[in-house]
């Protein structure tokens, strides 16, 4: 049975999905809170095993709740579910360390298969390298903590929890082709939604922007096909 947090100020909308997931079968356990401040506590406390939470919140919003949960935990998925889809919204989640989003109005049973896909992609990433550092140049990667260390400058880069995720499917494929399609898959349970997409686009430059001091490491774009890490 999966443990999560549903952080939503509409009580009703909280009742009706907190219902409906518990009647699917494998069956869920629901914890609710109804502001970011009680889904904090209730995070603290529950140690759920995803978190649901809206973003426009009173006491504390659902972007200040994510941010407070990062700086202790990196690991936990957590998704947003919202009207606010904007490209600058969607990207303001993601840089604070959000997995997905779902907008709303969606039903009990797409959020059900993004939890699972969420979680079968955290289940397989773990499966295949529980130490997760990864040696990149002069660059090691931990991904299990998220940061980039330069091994020749002892500089440290604290990434985003999906920067980390994305950089380590490139690590687990070192000089062979990913597709983009793939990368939105796994990472946004999308293979062609545009906000998804610009929001690939922001992180691969990122990367690049973290490897550029490397000349021995490109992150080669391959042209309506994907992207390839190449190290030397």
């Amino acid at each position: 049975m999966i443990k999560l947090l549903l952080v939503e100020d509409d009580s009703t909308f909280s009742y009706i999905i907190k219902n409906e997931l518990q009647e699917i079968i494998g069956g869920y356990e629901v914890i609710t809170a109804g502001n970011g401040a009680e889904g904090l506590k209730a995070w603290e406390e529950y140690h759920p095993d995803i978190i649901i939470s809206d973003i426009d919140m009173p006491v504390m919003n659902g972007y200040q709740m994510v941010e407070r949960i990062r700086e202790m935990d990196g690991d936990i998925p957590i998704l947003f579910t919202s009207t606010l889809t904007s490209p600058k919204d969607v990207k303001k989640g993601y840089k604070l360390g959000v997995n997905n989003y779902v907008k709303k109005p969606f039903v009990p049973d797409e959020l059900d298969a993004h939890i699972h896909a969420i979680l079968k992609m955290k289940a397989g990433i773990k499966s295949r390298n529980e130490n997760e550092h990864y040696k990149l140049g002069r660059f090691t990667l931990d991904a299990k903590h998220a940061t980039l260390h330069n091994e020749d400058t002892g500089e440290k880069e604290v990434l985003t929890v999906r920067e980390a995720k994305i950089l380590q499917l490139f690590c687990e494929n070192i000089n062979e082709t990913v597709e983009r399609k793939a990368i939105l898959s796994r990472f946004w349970d999308t293979e062609d939604d545009y906000f998804a997409s610009r929001s690939l686009d922001v992180f691969i430059t990122k990367l690049r922007k973290l490897l550029k001091d490397d000349p021995l490491i490109e992150l080669k774009n391959i042209r309506s096909i994907g992207y390839v890490l190449i190290v030397t």
